[in-house]
């Protein structure tokens, strides 16, 4: 089920609309260029906090809690016990042993799909085929269909939403931990509804629609193997935990997040029974991850926002399409090369600014290396005449 729409967009409202993208690329280009600076600057709080971190941290028998450690650092780690049952008090249904429960609903809905191509006319137009197709599916998120191009495709609104169910805390010995924490470090599984357990979510939610169990899920539906629009299937997923390490700050019998010097909240949580070394190298390597992701995110943007500031040069060429073509491959080049030098001096600003001892010392060996190079060329062009008078 599809339909195509052309559309054309004259000069002079790709002109308009390139000024507007001139406003968008420089808001994206000065908040692309914060974003990089305050990654280093995250970065390095966080680098130093887990260094702190590593030189205080104490491991502790989880057997008891020792009053001298008392606000201090600790790592335990060890089986685990949630305390109470996860249940979804709603629809009934819970999962003993378990960490946590999460309810996932799908709504089977329409979902509309594009495809365009567009063309460049002679004096700057702008022609686009739009094909718009849309199908049925089992979709967890709700899609609105208020954009649609196409009438006659609506989806209702969800009627039930999303939950997790986390223990309200779990132990480790004679230590206890927040459940949602825990929860989040459980492997997951489905929890199979039986017909009983469908009938009582059918008793307890009113959806207008007859309840059955297909593969362990609820349907709500007038003929489950004949879905339609607005249908609903529900499924619950259960977190399990046998073995858990944490790092935290001792309260009581409790653990909380502990406050470095340099104001950061450091709280450490893996499954299985992991050493508090390897669990601040893993926290260390996360935290690289994280730099470098968001490291090339800011530099897109920044690229993204030079294009959009240099893209009205295209429309105006546009005139003669393909002159058009070749100064958008120009701008995009310059919008490439601005991107390679303003990101990485950024960068380097912010790591003066953090870490003025690391870059002063960078700087020193590029300052050496380049005499040296200068040195040894100097070098060599002296000794050249030198041989051609011997």
């Amino acid at each position: 089920m599809s339909f195509t729409e052309t559309t054309t967009t004259s000069w002079f409202s790709r002109l308009k609309g390139a000024l507007i993208k001139i406003v968008v690329g420089f808001i994206l280009l000065i908040a692309c260029i914060w974003l990089l600076f305050w990654n280093e600057g995250r970065s390095v709080k966080t680098y130093r906090a887990l260094v702190e971190g590593a030189g205080l941290v104490v491991s502790v028998d989880n057997g008891s809690v020792d009053p001298v450690n008392e606000g201090k650092l600790v790592h335990i780690s060890g089986p685990v016990k949630p305390v109470g049952v996860p249940e979804d008090d709603v629809l009934g249904v819970s999962a003993e042993g378990a960490a946590g429960l999460e309810r996932i609903v799908e709504m089977y809905q329409w979902v509309e799909t594009s495809k365009s191509e567009t063309r460049k006319q002679l004096g700057g137009s702008e022609e686009t085929v739009t094909t718009y197709s849309y199908h049925k599916e089992w979709k967890r998120n709700a899609v609105s269909s208020s954009g649609f191009r196409q009438a006659g495709h609506d989806n209702p609104q969800k009627p039930i939403d999303d939950a997790s169910f986390p223990v309200k805390s779990a132990t480790i010995g004679a230590f206890s931990v927040d459940g949602r924490a825990v929860a989040r470090l459980g492997d997951e599984r489905p929890v199979p509804l039986t017909a009983l357990d469908a009938n009582r979510m059918g008793e307890a939610v009113t959806l207008g629609k007859p309840v059955s169990t297909i593969a362990g899920q609820a349907v709500f539906s007038f003929n489950p193997e004949d879905p339609q629009v607005g249908d609903i299937r529900i499924r619950f997923e259960r977190s399990d935990i046998a073995e858990a390490s944490f790092v935290g700050a001792q309260r009581g019998s409790g653990l909380t997040p502990y406050r470095t010097t340099n104001g950061r909240d450091l709280f450490l949580s893996q499954a299985g029974l992991v050493d508090a070394a390897a669990m601040f190298d893993a926290a260390q390597s996360e935290n690289t991850i994280i730099t470098w992701l968001v490291r090339v995110g800011g530099l897109v943007g920044i690229f993204v926002g030079f294009a959009f500031i240099l893209s009205i040069l295209g429309v105006i060429a546009d005139v003669v399409p393909f002159v058009g073509s070749i100064v958008r491959f120009g701008t995009t080049a310059v919008a490439l090369i601005l991107t390679l030098l303003i990101g990485p001096a950024v960068i380097a600003i912010a790591w003066i600014a953090y870490r003025p001892l690391v870059a002063i010392a960078v700087l020193a060996v590029g300052v050496a290396l380049a005499a040296g190079i200068l040195y040894l060329r100097r070098g060599k062009a002296a000794a050249t005449p030198a041989l051609g008078r011997a």
